[in-house]
């Protein structure tokens, strides 16, 4: 082999290192954002409508209250409880880990805080036996599904002053009146935002108290938006299938 041979095979070599480097470096930077910084999900359900819609894809603050192994992917079993860990206000939208089946992410609002006791009579909320306050809205107008459907909509605030919408399908549904819940210590008590197509802390079988530790995150913003039904990588029907009014909308 020559040496002019010799220099194109090394600078080839060179090429091929230089490039597995990089691709490194990018995972690693991109692993160390995601665990530390932000992480995105999408809404695969109505639960939390009107809030957070099907096919809504949304960045959540990974370093809102601190980590634990939730927060690294996988989850493997490194340590127990949060580090740099801080609560969640009344209102936040989180995402969460499942108690009962600790691989499933489920993205709810926190109602209660521990200690709190929480109750639903006639789909009014009540925290410590006040109700809170809601104020009866405009209809929401669902037409997403190829034909205008109406849902009842309130504003509901919180004792601590936040406010959001909620749905309300049917009167007297399932959940609209339930047990007084007494949350324990060091667990939250989450509900979705259409009150009766959410499964949320008011199922115990299902999802229960939500232990600090299971807290992923908190949604933040809103930074893309199809409608539902239509997969991200058909680019083609982005012009018409991009919510272009929720893009880049904050979560309250």
């Amino acid at each position: 082999m020559s040496s002019q041979e010799k220099r194109r095979e090394k600078k080839k070599e060179g090429g091929f290192i230089e490039t597995v480097r990089v691709i490194f470096h990018a995972l690693i930077i991109a692993l160390v954002i995601r665990t530390f910084l932000f992480q995105p999900f999408n809404i695969p359900s109505g639960s939390m409508m009107e809030t957070l819609l099907i096919g809504d894809y949304l960045f959540v603050s990974k370093y809102s209250y601190g980590y634990s192994r939730y927060s690294i992917p996988f989850s493997p079993p490194l340590f127990s409880g949060r580090v740099f860990g801080s609560p969640p206000d009344r209102g936040d939208v989180v995402v969460f880990r499942l108690p009962k089946e600790d691989s499933t992410d489920y993205i709810k609002r926190v109602i209660g805080l521990p200690g709190d006791r929480i109750q639903l009579i006639g789909g009014l909320l009540y925290i410590n036996g006040r109700s809170v306050k809601r104020e009866r809205l405009s209809d929401y107008i669902d037409e997403e599904s190829g034909r205008a459907v109406r849902v009842r909509r309130w504003r509901e605030t919180l004792p601590n002053g936040v406010s959001y919408d909620t749905l309300d399908l049917q009167d007297n549904s399932f959940l609209d009146n339930t047990q007084v819940y007494q949350v324990p210590p060091n667990h939250y008590f989450m509900m979705g935002d259409n009150r009766d197509n959410s499964t949320d802390s008011r199922v115990l079988s299902q999802v229960g108290y939500v232990p600090f530790e299971n807290l992923v995150g908190r949604a933040q913003i809103i930074f893309f938006s199809l409608a539902d039904g239509v997969p991200a990588w058909q680019v083609w029907k982005w012009p018409w299938a991009v919510r272009w009014g929720r893009l880049f909308m904050i979560v309250r």
